[in-house]
């Protein structure tokens, strides 16, 4: 399968990820407060973005299946993770609402949406903006599996249930994901499966330097 190939091919960056400043903050409870703020600020717009993108692709699909689950996928965008931002901005001691309305596409946020909407703008298959979307639920699935594999949070840790949340809620996704690239690709050309592999592969780069943004709370020099 293609998503087997790639996930394969993924996992020393994820394993990056999981020792970077941010992910590691988190673990130990160490992390800086304005990263936080500054993550959840450039994720509540980030999720906003993948609900319209999905609502897009349903309008690229004439399966129903498919079109089913992007509905899904597109109301658990817009809600879904509402939990897991809840906890952290319970750290930060701030409303959520709060922290959010000063949002803005700091320059890796902005890069990582726009790679996603070319795809969704100049393929017409689906197949090629879910290729892109896909490691972003993958890699936080296998960022709490790590963590919580090889360490042992107290009931009272910051963080326990945002790494639970993405730990146990979050293969729904990862699952109708995989279906759909390893059930399209195996009927494309060469060139456009390669095309699905690099957009794959550039998106879970995208994630890394998503939570480097976080962690350096990145801001564009000239703004």
């Amino acid at each position: 399968m293609l998503t087997e190939e790639l996930t394969d091919k993924v996992q020393p960056m994820i394993e990056e990820i999981y020792n970077g400043d941010f992910i590691q903050g988190l673990i130990h409870g160490t992390v800086d407060k304005n990263a936080i703020v500054h993550y959840l600020q450039a994720d509540a717009l980030y999720l906003k973005e993948f609900s319209n993108l999905y609502a897009m692709l349903i309008k690229q699909t004439e399966s129903k299946p498919i079109a089913e689950f992007l509905l899904s996928q597109k109301e658990f965008s817009l809600g879904g993770e509402s939990e897991a931002h809840a906890v952290l901005a319970g750290y930060a001691d701030e409303k959520y609402e709060e922290i959010i309305a000063g949002g803005s596409w700091f320059p890796s946020a902005d890069h990582y949406i726009k790679h996603l909407y070319y795809n969704a703008f100049t393929k017409s298959n689906p197949v090629f903006t879910l290729s892109a979307m896909a490691p972003c639920p993958y890699v936080y699935k296998k960022i709490a599996e790590m963590a919580i594999g090889r360490n042992n949070f107290s009931n009272d840790h910051p963080f326990k249930g945002w790494f639970e949340f993405y730990h146990n809620d979050i293969d729904p996704s990862i699952d109708g994901l995989f279906s759909i690239i390893d059930k399209e690709a195996a009927s494309l050309s060469g060139g456009d499966r390669e095309q699905i592999r690099n957009n794959f592969l550039e998106s879970t780069e995208h994630e890394q330097r998503f939570f480097r943004m976080a962690a350096k709370k990145e801001k564009w020099r000239l703004k």
